[in-house]
């Protein structure tokens, strides 16, 4: 596994679950030996995580170091990589350690703390040298795998991030050699406009990928930059993370949010398979209780009076009546509204995908339209949009709570505290948030688009087609409605958690990622 995010090690969205949970249940499945390569970022510190320098297994007592080649267009040049080593559920987790990682204090984009430090590196605006650490990622994998002596069934290649590394394989002879029995996955998580990786600069890419120029330029969406997921269609089995978002992108205008990706991909005979992302109940189990955080355990499978649910309720709405800061997280707004009064919840990236907009102006309806509403947002993303919400709950005081950051136990504690979980998004490839809130009885209100298409209207959730502000305070204000059924209620939630078990637990997603890797390795010996 190639991935930029993996667990609790390094996360800013779904990724960081799937590569995790799916890496996991591999490992547990049949005794084979599943690794994951990633990056060692500023803010891990490996040896406290677990982990330890890799021994080189040519030199003995000397650590395993190594140089890769990252070339500008007009000057040749290395960095070097370090390798910490840790083995954890059964999966051996490699940590690339180099300066460029190092220097960087979150997954994909810079934090207020660097933007303090140098204005250039504004908050919530991506790496400026993101194409040169994907690279670089690659790279050091591949190179870690040959000093290892390691030919693989298969890679797995997550997201534009790692796409390139099957045309390197492909295009550069002794490599194509070593891993002429290695097929190679990558996975598109999410295929939007800005989660390409592309690169508009050609000599540089062409430099820094060391891929020839035929290949370089037919790796380009609609003739302009080099598109990694382009490459990942021509060298590359492709899979993405739900079977509605896969046919959105090869059979429906949604595609136009691509750039027309999918579209073009399926003109160079590229058929994109759909798997629907599945999800460890265990991992966010509310019987699980004071271990991950929340007030009380309860088991919303069994526990009809939900005391627990109700207990982890009027924890939160205690915390948040008054404004007092989590770890890593700034409060913004407190809530008054009582255990009684429905508890809206969101948490993601507060972006445009995410429909953060259309939220905030449904919340605007729903507070001048509903004496009793409340909601608590937790995320973080560009200055501008969280200075939107900051404003929100002082026009809102309690009846909106902004909590501006990420806390993993924060985050499962309003999971569990809430009743609804609201999901605008414009596009969702697959949606994990959803299972998550499910599995906390904390009932989804989605947009029906992509992977959403999941949460059963009425049944397991609620869901909407238009996706406007309008229709997304309708459909809050149905759900209102329905809070007031406590049987209509529990029998929903009970529904949506035997779903999860029966279609979307990993055990049974895995089967259908076994038989895409075994595609894949016939379609690299046909290549």
């Amino acid at each position: 596994m190639l991935s930029r995010e993996y667990g609790n090690l390094a996360g800013a969205g779904g990724v960081k679950d799937v590569a995790e949970q799916l890496s996991c249940s591999l490992a547990a499945w049949s005794g084979r030996k599943v690794s994951v390569a990633l990056p060692l970022y500023g803010f891990m510190d490996a040896a406290a995580l677990g982990f330890v320098p890799l021994a080189d297994p040519q030199l003995e007592g000397t650590e395993l170091l190594f140089d890769v080649e990252m070339n500008y267009a007009y000057e040749e040049r290395r960095e070097s990589v370090r390798v910490w080593y840790g083995k954890k559920e059964g999966v051996h987790i490699y940590l690339l350690d180099s300066q460029r990682f190092r220097e960087k204090a979150s997954v994909y984009t810079y934090t207020i703390g660097e933007e303090l430090a140098d204005p250039s590196k504004r908050q919530g605006e991506g790496h400026f040298d993101y194409f040169a650490m994907n690279l670089l990622h690659q790279k050091a994998a591949l190179q870690l795998m040959l000093l290892l002596d390691e030919k693989p069934d298969i890679i797995h290649c997550h997201d534009g991030h790692t796409a390139v590394l099957p045309a390197i394989i492909a295009e550069t002879p002794w490599l194509c050699s070593y891993f002429r029995h290695t097929g190679c996955i990558v996975t598109i998580h999410n295929a939007g406009a800005g989660y390409h990786q592309d690169v508009p600069d050609l000599p540089y890419g062409k430099a820094m990928t060391g891929l020839p120029w035929h290949a370089v330029m037919r790796c380009r969406l609609s003739g302009g930059s080099f598109d990694p997921l382009m490459a990942a269609g021509v060298y590359a089995t492709v899979n993405t993370v739900s079977e509605n978002y896969a046919r959105e992108l090869q059979n429906s205008v949604e595609d136009e949010q691509t750039g027309w990706l999918g579209h073009h991909l399926l003109d160079m005979g590229t058929k994109l398979e759909g798997i629907t992302n599945g999800v460890d109940p265990h991992a966010f189990s509310p019987r699980r209780g004071s271990e991950i955080g929340l007030a009380e355990a309860f088991d919303p499978l069994e526990d009809d009076t939900m005391a627990g649910k109700a207990a982890c309720k009027k924890r939160l709405l205690e915390q948040l009546s008054a404004v007092a800061p989590e770890d890593g997280v700034s409060q913004y707004g407190f809530l008054d509204g009582g255990e009684k009064v429905p508890l809206f919840t969101f948490i993601g990236r507060l972006s445009a995908q995410k429909g953060v907009d259309i939220l905030r102006t449904a919340i605007v309806e729903m507070v001048a339209s509903h004496e009793e509403f409340q909601m608590v947002i937790l995320g973080s993303g560009p200055a501008y949009i969280e200075r939107e919400l900051i404003v929100l709950t002082d026009q809102a005081p309690g009846k909106i709570c902004f909590l501006s950051g990420y806390n993993p136990r924060l985050a499962n504690t309003i999971y569990s505290a809430g009743d609804f979980f609201v999901i605008p998004s414009r596009y969702e490839p697959c949606g994990l948030t959803d299972y998550i809130a499910q599995l906390f009885a904390n009932l989804p209100v989605v947009h029906h688009i992509g992977g959403l298409v999941k949460v059963i209207d009425g049944e397991t959730g609620f869901a909407y087609q238009e996706n406007s502000p309008g229709v997304l305070a309708r459909t809050m204000e149905r759900a209102m409605t329905a809070y007031a059924d406590k049987a209509l209620i529990r029998t929903m939630q009970k529904k949506a958690i035997e779903t999860i078990e029966k279609k979307y637990t990993w055990k049974e997603v895995k089967k259908h990622y076994l038989e895409l890797y075994k595609k894949a390795i016939i379609e690299q010996t046909a290549r």
